[in-house]
């Protein structure tokens, strides 16, 4: 079941500019992204991952994870005039999807990210879609934690138990390194079928065994 949590924003309608002077893109507040939304003068891109947008995003954005962004797909999302306004958990994806899209600000199309992501959003009492059936833990954190595991308890048996026994950490890290050079991950496959899960998988993600 999906909750929905309306509240009014608390928050003043400023605009700010990226510290960075060479920075490509502009940061706004919730409250200017809020207004342009209900004006309909942007879209949204969230390039968060699919397990984390099913459990929580921001009503009428458009998901283009960071792991396989093209500024072509977002120019594709927004209509003549609008303004393309990336977000993430906390700011930092959607700067890095802003220079990204370089391009697309550097043809004269206003490219801004949401500060402070959706967590700011919340802070400011803006209404997020929230689904509470999905792990509020992403994938791959739950990937990050169960490898972190095994590699702490293979280590600690090889060093009290059997020397041997330090294949797990060993059979874990060269599961991360083909990870990370193939990008198909069979781990984040495995815990994206969980029940916990299931609700999230959606496209080629993490979720899905794909982190490229």
């Amino acid at each position: 079941m999906t909750a929905i949590a309306n509240n009014s924003p608390t928050s003043t309608t400023t605009l700010t500019s990226a510290p960075s002077v060479t920075a490509p893109f502009q940061e706004a507040t919730p409250a200017q992204v809020r207004q342009w939304l209900r004006s309909g003068e942007a879209v949204l891109i969230d390039v968060r991952e699919p397990d984390e947008f099913a459990r929580e995003h921001i009503a009428g954005a458009t998901l283009l994870p960071l792991s396989r962004f093209d500024p072509a797909q977002a120019l594709s999302k927004a209509k003549p005039g609008q303004r393309i306004v990336m977000q993430c958990k906390s700011g930092r994806r959607s700067a890095d999807a802003c220079r990204l899209a370089a391009p697309l600000a550097a043809s004269g199309l206003p490219v801004f990210t949401l500060a402070g992501g959706i967590e700011a959003w919340k802070k400011d009492n803006l209404p997020v879609e929230l689904n509470t059936k999905v792990s509020g833990i992403s994938v791959m954190r739950q990937v990050q934690l169960v490898i972190g595991l095994c590699v702490l308890a293979g280590s600690a048996l090889a060093w009290f138990v059997d020397p041997r026994l330090v294949a797990i950490p060993a059979f874990f890290g060269a599961g991360l390194t083909f990870a990370g050079a193939s990008g198909t991950c069979a781990l984040a496959t495995m815990i994206g079928w969980m029940p916990w899960n299931k609700a999230a998988k959606s496209g080629a993600s993490c979720t899905t065994g794909s982190c490229g």
